[in-house]
């Protein structure tokens, strides 16, 4: 009986067509997905459109990218966001070949004429590696997003804080924005128009971030949030807004 189809597709690459269709067809009996190539160039054409392929199956010696080049162009493109693993196929056992493929980052080698019992073997276990590299991404990128969400509450239940606390002097020291500020801003919280204070004063979402130890993406969040209760389209409207001297502007805020 075949095994379950692998979630994990095999880029087969050979410059000859015999050896990539046995190699797929002993595979894909073997329940593996394979997508055929006869170039490194459509190698990288096929990697590119399919998601699924986790496992690079190519051979060293071939017309123009070689296999070795190969893996480093498709390190090179995806290494920083898709998890591969590479298996090299070669006619002859040179030493130096060898070493150059492993240093490259290639994870096994076989030597033609393949005895393909024991190339099953290696696939089956460069799959296990791949599956397991892909669910450290995944919670890799996971925990970056709760630690996002994570800050994000603890902000807002500051802000929830300060409000239930009632305006505190500290909140308006730095003389800037005061009293004087438009009556649309009364409605944002503390936090909100600490943000929008210091968007006011011109500065990045990365110096803000900075300056309230918060991430970028929070200070996104907020000023959005800011734009969008006052009904402003930009940074450069809030700022003007924000900005002593321009009381028409402000009047025009007010009566929005």
């Amino acid at each position: 009986m075949n095994k379950p189809t692998s979630a994990v597709k095999i880029l087969v690459v050979d410059d000859q067509l015999s050896i990539v269709e046995e190699l797929c067809e002993f595979l894909e009996v073997s329940g593996y997905r394979c997508v055929p190539c006869e170039s490194s160039h459509q190698a990288l054409e096929r990697f590119n459109e399919d998601e699924d392929i986790g496992l690079v199956l190519c051979d060293l010696h071939m017309p123009g990218m070689n296999g070795i080049e190969l893996v480093q162009e498709l390190q090179r493109l995806f290494g920083r966001y898709r998890v591969f693993e590479a298996i090299m196929l070669t006619g002859c056992a040179d030493k130096q070949d060898v070493i150059k493929a492993l240093r490259a980052g290639v994870a096994d080698y076989y030597q033609k004429p393949l005895d393909l019992r024991e190339l099953l073997e290696g696939v089956q276990r460069q799959e296990v590696v791949v599956q397991e590299r892909q669910k450290s991404m995944q919670l890799g990128h996971l925990d970056q997003k709760l630690q996002y969400l994570s800050e994000a509450i603890d902000d807002l239940y500051q802000d929830l804080d300060k409000v239930r606390r009632g305006p505190q002097a500290s909140d308006f020291s730095d003389g800037d924005v005061s009293e004087q500020l438009p009556a649309i801003f009364s409605q944002l919280s503390p936090r909100q128009l600490e943000v929008a204070r210091l968007v006011g004063k011109g500065q990045t979402n990365y110096q803000i971030a900075c300056e309230l130890g918060i991430t970028e993406n929070t200070v996104k969040l907020y000023v959005s949030q800011v734009l969008r209760l006052t009904h402003m389209h930009n940074r450069t409207q809030l700022a003007l807004a924000l900005a002593p001297g321009h009381s028409g502007l402000r009047q025009r805020v007010t009566a929005h």
